[in-house]
């Protein structure tokens, strides 16, 4: 059997302002109607002797991973919360104990949620492959054929090519025919750090290198020997922590205090660098790491003049450029090799060949402490979500939609006094002592200081304007008494 598990803890902030902290890449539609995390779930469907992928996410993004993956086929599995970033390894090595938890071995295959596969059957092909070196004690990974020299990727360095599978391999997938000898696996000889471009030409010009792709097959039991045989303390904080492992609603959650005293490493430090047993598959299938403006425009479907257009675009005389509009016109005049993504509150405008540099934009927000680093004007909540419409000294406007059957918690505020105006629906009102009904061109007020919740019990969205007044304005001036979703202040 193998057992799934997306890794969705990244930020992805080398795609602001589209990606963001509260609302990374993998979260966001980028090539398709699918998100990222859906189209990773959705590449799985259709293979054999292949169990529900199990998710570890950000303790953050969790009712949105919840939501998307509920909304896929084969998306009903364990998600794991992180209470805090430790890299791959630990995140690998809790789903590792988890999977062996009922006394099952699966073959784990470790996916990042935010890679784009253009080649699915290549893929579920390589898999297979991945499978029978998996059952037979090797640690798999996944090496990227190489289409150019690429500094921005590890590399692996491939050694001697395997020879056909072994005896208990075939006894224990009689009826999979494995392409591993034809296709071409390989010991591997070493990992290699990114390169500079003229070592990246030798890489590629040799053939013996692939990109590292982040992607594994192991089984559970197998890799943590390996981390116990290279880092016990890390094997020892994640056993610790996974003890503490609770359910929480869809949620399988992690005690903050123990988790936090894991050391922080990834996969290839930790463990395939070391040991004796990792092979690498050659895949080429289109893959992308979609790590850049840049990389978006290379997949993107080409109008004309090598244009990616997206949203409400205008163009004369561009070419090679990248546009995304997510609500009002674009128009580009006499423009080439650029990206132009507008949002609802920041315009990005810069040279395709430095998009890298974006980043730095990012930390430039995060050192002044502006919510642009972090926040949409949309953020999404577990009953819904708020626009902000507009916001001045003392006063703030914003549209909230609540989904059917969906409720904010029960909460006070200390510096500020809310009025509600109900545009479409009927909400249920919690107000100090009072619960009533606000019907559509109805509105109730909500003094400071005063408990409030809002619901809707209703079969449609409810839509309504809040204004906001007060000193402080701040999200962190909430303090929930009552919440169904099991948020702390």
């Amino acid at each position: 059997m193998i057992q799934p598990v997306i890794l969705s803890g990244g930020a992805g902030t080398r795609l602001w302002p589209l990606s963001r902290e509260a609302y990374p890449k993998q979260l966001l539609p980028l090539n398709s109607e699918q998100t990222m995390l859906q189209e990773t779930a959705a590449r799985l469907e259709g293979m054999e002797n292949i169990a529900s992928p199990m998710v570890v996410c950000n303790e953050a993004h969790r009712f949105l991973v919840a939501e998307q993956m509920r909304q896929q086929v084969n998306g009903d599995g364990a998600i794991i919360l992180e209470p805090c970033g430790r890299n791959t390894a630990p995140a690998v090595a809790i789903a590792a104990l988890q999977a062996i938890s009922d006394g099952s071995d699966p073959v784990l295959l470790i996916l990042p949620a935010d890679h784009l596969i253009q080649q699915v059957d290549v893929f579920q092909q390589a898999v297979v492959d991945g499978l029978v070196l998996a059952d037979d004690g090797k640690l798999v990974t996944f090496g990227i054929v190489p289409d150019k020299p690429e500094t921005g990727y590890g590399y692996i360095r491939r050694g001697e090519k395997l020879e056909a599978r072994s005896e208990k391999g075939s006894e224990a997938h009689p009826n999979l025919t494995s392409l591993a000898s034809q296709f071409g696996a390989f010991t591997v000889d070493s990992f290699v750090e990114k390169p500079d471009s003229s070592t990246a030409e030798k890489y590629v010009a040799s053939g013996d290198y692939y990109w590292n792709s982040g992607m594994f097959m192991f089984k559970a039991s197998r890799f943590l020997d390996e981390l116990k045989k290279f880092n016990p303390t890390m094997l020892n904080a994640c056993q610790q922590a996974h003890a503490s492992l609770q359910s929480d609603l869809d949620f399988l959650r992690l005690a903050a205090e123990l988790f936090a005293v894991c050391p922080s490493d990834s996969i290839d430090y930790a463990v395939m660098e070391k040991t004796a047993h990792a092979v690498v598959i050659p895949l080429d299938a289109g893959w992308n790491d979609i790590g850049s403006w840049s990389a978006l425009w290379e997949v993107g479907e080409k109008q004309t003049a090598n244009n990616v257009i997206r949203g409400d675009v205008l163009v004369e005389d561009a070419s090679n450029c990248y546009l995304y509009s997510e609500d009002r016109l674009i128009a580009g005049i006499g423009i080439d090799n650029l990206v132009v993504v507008d949002t609802k509150d920041a315009l990005l405008v810069a040279d395709k060949d430095r998009v890298q540099d974006v980043k730095k934009i990012v930390d430039t927000l995060k050192k002044q402490e502006r919510g642009e680093a972090s926040l949409h004007r949309r953020v999404n909540r577990p009953w819904g979500d708020y626009e902000c419409l507009n916001m001045g000294e003392r006063f703030q406007v914003k549209l909230i939609t609540v989904k059917p059957g969906g409720s904010s918690s029960l909460q006070i505020h200390h510096h500020r006094s809310e009025h509600w105006v109900v545009v479409r629906g009927t909400a249920e009102v919690t107000c100090g002592e009072e619960i009533k009904l606000v019907s559509e061109n109805e509105s109730i007020y909500i003094p400071v200081g005063t408990a409030h919740r809002i619901a809707n019990p209703g079969k449609l969205s409810l839509e309504l304007i809040e204004v906001q007044t007060g000193s402080y304005l701040g999200e962190d001036d909430i303090v929930r008494i009552e919440d169904q979703y099991g948020r702390k202040d």
